[in-house]
């Protein structure tokens, strides 16, 4: 997860590094990592690269020169600013943001967008599920255009998430899998894999206190060995984006390097082996 391999911009746990971006390519190719996960959010929306084709083309020269991609971003934007509880022009201007965000993404060479539907933008009724619906359904021309899939994070449960997602058949709707998430929540791994692992596209991995916030790997509430089991048994293939607990700031190239060894460990124990997953 961008911003990771960085102290804190501004104070903020999760945020696009507005000033420091450029340093993630080398440093993640230091740690051995395969890709990032870049964030577009409203604390560096008017200096995110994505914002222009100069950035873009800067982006994509940083990921050759490192042989680091940029697979997916992380829209913390639309949780900041919700498509939920809001005024309809205010709602207007958010599906309008999605769509250029598909667009530049295609541009970019990205190929998903995760959309968070948890804390200020989480799903709460089933009004709002339908208006979830009514927003993805008319975005999917787009992202049909694009080629960008849309992975949904939510804080539903197994059983509302799977009734959501066969709502939205379509191929390019996925689920981004939070495990944190889903540990603070007190939701059982097994049962959400049951009930739509067929749809997950991506993982984060992250540790949390049931209730309670991010903590260092194996120390929540998180069951990676249950999880990484199930996701074996389906045969999923997506990405790893280890979206983990921050440590001393100063040292992240060594913190992440000791976590993407942990994680790298407990693949291996649940049968993905070398070559699956990035």
């Amino acid at each position: 997860m961008q911003g990771r391999l960085l102290p804190p911009f501004d104070g903020h746990f999760q945020s696009f590094p507005l000033t420091r971006w450029r340093e993630e390519f080398p440093l993640a190719r230091q740690a051995s990592l395969d890709a990032i996960e870049w964030i577009y959010d409203s604390v560096g929306e008017s200096g995110n690269p994505l914002d222009t084709d100069a950035g873009l083309a800067e982006m994509a020269r940083l990921g050759e020169e490192h042989s680091i991609a940029v697979v997916s971003v992380c829209a913390d934007y639309f949780m900041e600013r919700p498509f939920l509880r809001v005024s309809p022009l205010e709602l207007e201007t958010r599906i309008d943001r999605l769509l250029w965000l598909l667009e530049r993404c295609k541009l970019a060479g990205i190929h998903r967008i995760v959309l968070p539907f948890v804390d200020n933008s989480r799903i709460e009724s089933e009004t709002e599920e339908a208006q979830v619906i009514e927003i993805l359904t008319g975005a999917l021309s787009a992202a049909e255009k694009s080629g960008v899939e849309l992975h949904l994070e939510t804080a539903l449960g197994p059983q509302d998430f799977a009734a959501l997602l066969a709502k939205l058949p379509h191929p390019l709707v996925k689920v981004n899998y939070d495990s944190g998430n889903s540990a603070s929540l007190g939701f059982d791994c097994g049962e959400e894999v049951a009930a739509y692992g067929e749809r997950i596209g991506s993982v984060h991995i992250k540790d949390r206190l049931r209730g309670g916030g991010t903590v260092p790997l194996g120390s929540g509430n998180a069951n990676f060995p249950a999880l990484l089991s199930h996701l074996s048994r389906i045969g999923y293939k997506g990405d790893f984006v280890m979206q983990i607990a921050r440590d001393v700031p100063g040292m992240e190239l060594d913190w992440i390097r000791k976590n993407r060894a942990l994680v790298l460990g407990q693949l291996q124990v649940a049968g993905f082996g070398n070559g699956e997953g990035r």
